[in-house]
């Protein structure tokens, strides 16, 4: 739960969505505001976590290693063995 100071608003609320809120803060034990205090800090949380990244299978072939006169000391020289010089 949030610390702060806190603030009366006026929310718009779907009838049913109210209704369905209220009847479980009720049986829970629990207050209105605090449901929705806990829904949107849960809600602001998951979208800062990062998502979750897989390990990534990346293609590979021949023996590996730079192709024959490639270095890999200069960015320039990388972007033309790339085609990609500006």
């Amino acid at each position: 739960m949030p610390v702060g100071r806190t603030r009366a608003i006026t929310l718009r609320l779907d009838d049913r969505l109210l209704a369905d809120a209220k009847h479980y803060a009720a049986q829970s034990g629990r207050t209105l505001t605090s449901l929705i205090d806990e829904g949107l800090g849960d809600l602001l949380a998951r979208r800062a976590a990062p998502l979750p990244v897989g390990r990534i299978a990346l293609p590979t072939g021949g023996r590996g290693g730079l192709q024959p006169g490639v270095t890999i000391d200069s960015n320039a020289a990388l972007l033309d063995a790339m085609g990609r010089r500006p």
